[in-house]
């Protein structure tokens, strides 16, 4: 391209829209047919299905890379494969950077990180969430630890901004090697299937040092990390529908740690009734049923956006609204293992509660659980230390918290479930509560075993302790009587009385101890 004579505005006005046509059209026009042909969508495309109609303002759009050897010195495309800049999400800013997979197939290089780096900035700085499309093909081969040190500044700048502005991923495309940290260290992941990969080691690598053999998809695509290895938070089956999914969950959460989330007016009463309870949720504590039920009935509209939907089902973790203000939701989940707390329910709900408690975001827990999981492999594997991270992260949490107890409450289990002994503000208990060290079944025969074993009639016996044993310590109203359930409310009247006490709970504020961080349990 011939540079213009000084002093022609014209041409160089001409000039400039050149350069950036160029900057936007990936390198050319084939390579965006290519993009399209493999079902995806382009970095400039994509931006514009996340933010607001015409609200996009890029940043260096002209930056090339000065990198030379192995032919690059040849090849310097305007962009040089990332495109970042700012926008809004309904009206609020949103940062935001795309890699370009035309360009370098994404690959990241020294101007390539500089870019990024910049843009993650910038997002702190003004205090606005940063999203992240991820499209490319790891470390640029050819500038060789230059690209390594441009990770190493993401990764730097991910955990700083950690709790300080909300962080999203999105896969659209591969992502592989060291790149698949970043998004790792994001608070939210989302990958759309049959299009996005992630993995440390690949295919050919994972065959030619174990033998196995797997696809891509098979080893990292987006069900695989959505189900089996939870780096996925939420997977959808296309571009256009993720990204408004995306959108979604930005309108749920703050700009930044110093902000609380926007209020969305509802039209759903605060005192509607929630007839429905009363056959949802069995008496019968042995009886399955599906928790997300509950949770429909006590939000605004019955609308939330479950997280981790298909790892750890056993226990539900959600955003929604109450009152048109966003709470995070944590509930056991009898549809799935009865409910009981596991290893991964345990860290899916700990990374959960403490990324509610970094964002202002009030705390709503239900509670129907008969414990944590026994078995040799959960405690060789650590569910010991790892249960903790739940328990860890309910203590430290100093948001508003709620839990209600619809049926049982054994044990350990009882307690991590936001008891009101490891500071829940507000404790509150359907009738038909049984709160306990363990079931009454399994208490009266290690309780009363000697006079079982010396009874006439061990199985009358057994059952004549079963019930002195219930109604002695498991009745509804044990534990109200001694001041750890505030109340006992009528499950139809529950919405009501979560949002009343969100209400009073909302200019809540607690001071922790002076340190520099806690060391939480690993």
């Amino acid at each position: 391209m011939s540079l213009v004579a000084p002093g022609e505005l014209s041409g160089r006005l001409d000039e400039l829209a050149e350069r950036k046509d160029l900057a936007r059209e990936g390198g050319s026009a084939r390579a965006t047919e290519r993009q399209h042909a493999k079902g995806k969508l382009t970095a400039h495309e994509r931006i514009a299905l996340l933010l607001d109609k015409g609200s996009f303002r890029e940043v260096e759009p002209l930056r090339r890379h000065r990198a030379t050897g192995f032919g690059l010195e040849e090849k310097r495309p305007y962009g040089d494969g990332v495109v970042t800049g700012w926008g809004t999400v309904d009206d609020r800013t949103v940062f935001v950077y795309a890699h370009d997979f035309r360009v370098f197939g994404g690959a990241l290089g020294e101007a390539h990180a500089t870019k990024i780096h910049k843009i993650m900035d910038m997002a702190v700085a003004a205090g606005a969430p940063l999203v992240s499309l991820n499209d490319g093909a790891g470390a640029r081969i050819q500038e060789g630890v230059s690209a390594l040190a441009g990770y190493g500044g993401i990764f730097r700048r991910n955990t700083r901004a950690s709790g300080v502005i909300p962080q999203i991923s999105v896969m659209l495309g591969p992502c592989a090697g060291g790149a698949a940290y970043s998004p790792a260290l994001t608070d939210f992941v989302f990958a759309v299937r049959d299009i996005s990969q992630m993995f440390i080691t690949g295919p050919d690598v994972v065959r030619a040092v174990t033998g196995e053999e797997i696809s891509q998809n098979g080893l990292g695509g987006a069900d695989v990390h959505a189900g089996t290895s939870g780096v996925a938070h939420f997977v959808h089956d296309d571009e256009e529908t993720c990204l408004a999914e995306v959108r979604y969950l930005l309108s749920l959460l703050p700009s930044n740690n110093r902000q609380l989330p926007p209020v969305a007016p509802t039209g759903d009463p605060v005192d509607r009734s929630g007839d429905r309870l009363l056959d949802l949720v069995p008496v019968d504590g042995s009886q399955s049923y599906d928790v997300r039920g509950v949770v429909e009935e006590l939000v605004d509209d019955g609308e939330y956006m479950e997280v981790h939907a298909t790892w750890a089902p056993n226990l539900v973790c959600a955003l929604a609204r109450v009152d048109g203000h966003t709470v995070g939701v944590v509930a056991n989940q009898p549809a799935a293992m009865a409910g009981v707390l596991d290893i991964r329910a345990s860290e899916k709900g700990a990374r959960f509660v403490q990324f509610c408690d970094a964002f202002n975001i009030p705390l709503v827990t239900l509670v129907d659980v008969p414990g944590f999981l026994p078995g040799v492999d959960q405690e060789h594997e650590g569910i010991i230390r790892r249960g903790a991270k739940l328990l860890y992260a309910y203590c430290n949490a100093t948001v508003p918290r709620v839990s209600v107890v619809l049926r049982k409450a054994y044990g350990g289990a009882y307690i991590v479930m936001d008891s009101r002994s490891i500071g829940a503000d507000i404790a509150l208990a359907w009738p038909t509560n049984e709160i306990a060290v363990m079931g009454a079944e399994g208490a009266a025969n290690v309780v009363f075993r000697r006079e079982i074993a010396a009874a006439d009639d061990p199985d009358a016996m057994r059952r004549e302790k079963i019930d002195q044993y219930r109604s002695e310590l498991v009745h509804p109203y044990y534990a109200a009587e001694r001041g750890l359930v505030d109340d006992v409310v009528d499950p139809r009247e529950t919405r009501e009385a979560v949002a009343q006490s969100l209400a009073m709970l909302r200019a809540k504020h607690t001071d922790l101890p002076s340190r520099k961080h806690g060391n939480p349990p690993q």
